[in-house]
């Protein structure tokens, strides 16, 4: 049997009740008690990384996470992370970026209610995971929740209380649990060897764009960021009123060394700036970068990742712009 390392990190799924509400304070090994099954699957060792509602995980905590997983990698078969699924898909995007070519399966998962309520998903979740994670073809970083197989760049938190709260955004989920058996769509390969990155930069900023909003929040961002992702309205692309005051922060920004991606607030089918004048004449003149097809939590992680590695804004725009796995389809 595969050798599993259960990394818990807290979250709804290792939660119970408090005098405020649900706080994390199941340990991993109460967590196996509630799915005895899985030592048939597997043998598991549990460490306990974090214990926080992941309203409160942030990027540096990602980064350890990636860098526990290095740190045991050659002592395990695979890896089940419990995680809250408020943030999930931010997790699973800086894993995606940290960790490439990874020969070994890196589960995330967890659950709407907690382990200990009688109605709960997070026992159904679990065991699936470990089941993912013993198969013999499983392989790279993903998502396991509500029987899917998902993967990590591609994972977004839809629902906010339903058990199918996952789905992946525009392209295909890699397969299925079902009766205690891993179903396959896609069977991934990677021949290259495992790939661990150790930096990322946290100072980036997102800003949603609204109908009329004004431009100044950029001389904001032009202060105190890298980067910023600048979440356009339809395929993409920025206003100009009757002036050009958006243009004009852009070049601000670029003065100042700040990188900018575009991307798109719609959830699916990407960007695509090329289309209309707002956005083609933003994208030629300045030569941006889109995010085109990744998800808002995918292309958050890399423009974290990317930030260390690129000198230039040149160097940036072609590290954001070249696919990593399925990032950008």
């Amino acid at each position: 049997m595969k050798h599993i390392l259960l990394i818990t990190t807290g979250g709804t799924i290792a939660s119970a009740a408090g005098a405020d509400g649900l706080v994390p304070t199941v340990s991993g090994e109460r967590l196996l008690e509630h799915i005895p099954e899985v030592g048939t699957v597997c043998d598991i060792s549990v460490t306990a990384l974090f214990n926080l509602d992941s309203t409160n995980m942030r990027p540096e905590y990602w980064l350890k996470l990636a860098m526990k997983i290095r740190e045991e990698y050659h002592n395990y078969d695979g890896f089940v992370v419990t995680h809250g699924t408020d943030t999930m898909a931010y997790a699973a995007g800086m894993l995606h970026f940290l960790i490439q070519n990874s020969q070994k399966p890196i589960v995330l998962t967890g659950a709407q209610t907690p382990i200990e309520n009688r109605d709960t998903d997070a026992r159904e979740n679990l065991r699936d995971a470990f089941i993912y994670a013993s198969d013999k073809d499983a392989c790279g970083i993903h998502v396991v929740f509500g029987g899917k197989v998902i993967s990590a760049a591609r994972a977004r938190k839809n629902r906010t209380r339903s058990a199918n709260a996952f789905s992946s955004v525009d392209y295909p989920e890699i397969g299925f649990v079902r009766a205690g058996e891993m179903r396959y769509y896609i069977k991934e390969r990677y021949s290259e060897p495992v790939k661990f990155y150790n930096k990322i930069d946290t100072n980036v900023m997102l800003i949603k764009l609204t109908p009329g909003m004004s431009s100044d929040i950029f001389d904001y961002v032009a202060e105190r960021a890298h980067a910023v992702i600048i979440e356009s309205f339809g395929v993409g692309g920025l206003p100009y009123y009757e002036n050009d005051e958006f243009a004009d922060k852009i070049e601000l920004l670029i003065e100042k060394g700040v990188r900018i991606v575009i991307t798109t607030q719609v959830p699916h089918e990407g960007s695509d700036m090329s289309i209309y004048q707002v956005g083609l004449r933003i994208k030629q003149k300045y030569e941006l970068p889109e995010a085109y097809s990744m998800t808002t939590e995918a292309v958050l992680a890399k423009v974290m990742w990317a930030l260390p590695q690129s000198k230039t804004a040149e160097d940036f725009a072609r590290i954001i712009n070249t696919p990593v796995g399925c990032d950008i389809i």
